[in-house]
């Protein structure tokens, strides 16, 4: 037998409850017509949702991996002599996921992981909260296009789903759902906190990525009475001189020789909400000053050309970059210290990715569970169609406003024009006339004027100055007029390219199909229900040298084999010994603390645990003996 099915006696009445719950959940959900899930007994659904919950205890991926699966670990756990086959446990998953087993699974998970790690303490007025809220994202591989986005193991935008996780502050995982893969993580955070707080108590605060930094998200979770703690994008402040109320920096951390490499302070920082320019967020602050040198900048030959004609004319040096950086922390609500600010967003990262990576990654999160689809609209189509439309709309608008006011300069240009003719026309008319009187009366052109002659030159010479203001102003008016017809023809231009970009985007369209989440979602349940049993096992039961120990370390005792044996008051384990020294003698220590505490069964009977005698001499025996 392999030790999956005696560490589930050993997790006791946890897993009991756990079972029972889960067993409740789908025997609640309405089984289609035709299915066999609702002719199964309660035995038998037992059985099938332990086999379920226990695939990544023995390192079973998904019930595909089952053809090729010949322990015994499967089968304690069912109550048969055989782990069920692939194709029952698959038909299982299926007809459970068809009756809606997905949203009872979840709910029953929440409300069994909350009784069991007791997350809903009493709060102090003023400090951070204690909860932690991210996304997963897992990539999905298929010859169709589905929901797209950033899958940060990769580093590469390919289709996924998202899952949604809340830790608490010891790392515990609480709650998972899952959703598409384009979905933003502030745009799922209500919905998941409100199916959540629908069987729980409600929370009043938890720490998100900086990926929550958007300012009507926080402004809604504030107005709902939520305290959310997250750090600034790097795009939102510049130094200091963004942050109002700066307070004395204080040491916090110090590294392994003694010497400070971080300080905080307390600050004030305004958000700006687009929706709403005149009410800014008002959000407290932990400044946190990393004194730690940052890595050297690559070589600049600008940079070595000013410091050589420095070193060379004895001019001053170059100045060198400040070489503290900020990591502005910001909470939505009055933190009175900014230490414990700034302390519990940097332990998420423990809490909550180090169990990713340790726990339930292992245990087979990562795996994909139902390939089922559906057609859906295109949203990366829809977006760009969104914004080529919204483009288009401009240019028709910025083209029809210069069609106007080239028309309107057209306008303008043709009634300048026509008064500088008339004032020109006047003003050589009345020239000529005043040539034609001389030359009648025999007079020469350099005789001087009359009175009546200088009046008639000095008004020709005003209607002369009219007519040239006219004609500048003709001239602009005449540009502006080309201006804004080349503007005009431009912006059309623009709009065909447009217009053909936005036909090629309808006729090349691909088809978008949603993934059906909910075989994944029932699996993913059963990863983070395992999790929390192998965690709940590691604190109670196994040394204090195994406090922070990893799955991967864990392992090796879940999947020992072993022997039980049952009697009217007594289910003895007798677990198969390691060739290890090491870790045969943790298995000593970790029998004599099942002993100490005396675990004892739902039903009265008491646990014991031991080491079973080898059936042949192990390796380091043999050794003393040849020696």
């Amino acid at each position: 037998m392999e030790g999956a099915g005696g560490w589930l006696l050993l997790a006791g009445a946890q897993a009991t409850g756990l079972l029972a719950a889960l067993e409740r959940a789908v025997a609640s959900a309405p089984a289609p017509r035709g299915s066999r899930l609702a002719h199964h007994r309660p035995r038998t659904r037992g059985g099938l949702l332990r086999t379920l919950l226990f695939l990544g205890a023995v390192g079973v991926r998904r019930p595909w991996d089952l053809r090729g699966y010949s322990g015994e670990g499967l089968a304690v756990l069912s109550g048969r002599r055989q782990a069920y086959g692939y194709r029952t446990l698959e038909r299982f998953l299926r007809e459970l996921a068809a009756a809606g087993g997905a949203q009872t699974l979840t709910d029953a998970l929440g409300q069994w992981t909350t009784q069991l790690w007791q997350t809903q303490r009493l709060r102090v007025a003023g400090t951070p909260p204690s909860f932690y809220i991210d996304s997963h994202r897992k990539a999905v591989y298929s010859d169709v296009l589905v929901p797209r986005g950033l899958v940060g193991r990769r580093g590469a935008v390919l289709g996924c789903r998202t899952l949604l996780l809340l830790h608490d502050a010891d790392g515990h995982p609480l709650f998972v759902t899952t959703q598409r893969g384009d979905l933003h993580l502030t745009v799922g955070v209500p919905e998941f906190l409100a199916r959540y707080e629908a069987h729980n108590p409600p929370l009043s605060g938890f720490v998100i990525d900086r990926e929550g930094m958007a300012a009507e998200f926080l402004a809604q979770l504030t107005q709902a009475g939520r305290q959310v703690v997250t750090l600034l994008r790097r795009d939102q402040y510049t130094d200091l001189s963004s942050f109002s109320a700066v307070g004395p920096f204080v040491p916090w951390r110090y590294d392994r020789r003694g010497r400070l490499i971080q300080e905080v302070a307390a600050a004030r920082y305004r958000l700006p909400r687009p929706a709403q320019p005149d009410e800014a967020l008002e959000l407290s602050v932990a400044l946190v000053r990393d004194l730690r040198p940052r890595r050297p900048a690559p070589p600049s030959s600008e940079r070595d050309d000013a410091l050589e004609a420095a070193l060379r004319h004895g001019g001053p040096l170059p100045p060198v970059p400040p070489r503290p950086r900020l990591v502005p922390i910001v909470a939505t609500r009055p933190v009175a210290d900014p230490v414990s600010l700034a302390a519990a967003y940097l332990r998420r990262w423990p809490a909550q990715e180090n169990s990713l990576k340790d726990f339930l990654l292992p245990l087979g999160l990562d795996t994909n569970h139902g390939y089922g689809k559906r057609p859906v609209v295109n949203s990366e189509n829809a977006k760009r169609r969104a914004a080529v439309q919204r483009r288009l709309t401009t240019l028709a608008r910025s083209a029809a406003g210069a069609r106007r006011r080239a028309a309107e300069a057209l306008e303008d240009y043709a009634r300048h024009a026509t008064l500088t003719q008339h004032y020109l026309g006047h003003a050589y008319g009345t020239l000529n006339r005043q040539r034609a009187q001389r030359r009648a009366h025999g007079e020469r052109s350099a005789a001087p004027l009359t009175a009546e002659e200088r009046a008639a030159l000095d008004h020709a010479t005003r209607l002369e100055e009219h007519a040239t203001l006219h004609w500048a102003y003709a001239a602009r008016l005449w540009a502006r007029q080309r201006h804004e017809t080349a503007k005009a023809q431009r912006y059309a231009r623009e709009g065909w390219r447009f217009q053909q970009y936005l036909d090629e985007l309808i006729a090349h369209e691909r088809p978008m199909f949603e993934l059906d989440n909910a075989q994944d979602q029932i699996m993913n349940v059963c990863t983070l229900a395992l999790t929390n049993l192998v965690l709940w096992v590691r604190d109670q039961y196994f040394p204090a040298s195994y406090g922070q120990a990893t799955w991967a370390r864990l392992a090796p005792f879940f999947r020992l084999p072993g022997r039980i044996t049952l009697s009217p008051t007594t289910v003895h384990v007798a677990l198969r010994p390691f060739n290890d020294r090491a870790l045969r003698r943790d298995l000593a220590l970790l029998c004599e603390r099942i002993g100490t505490l005396g675990p004892r069964l739902p039903d009265g009977r008491a646990l014991v645990v031991s080491i079973a005698s080898a059936d042949r001499p192990l390796l380091d025996e043999q050794s003393q003996e040849v020696a």
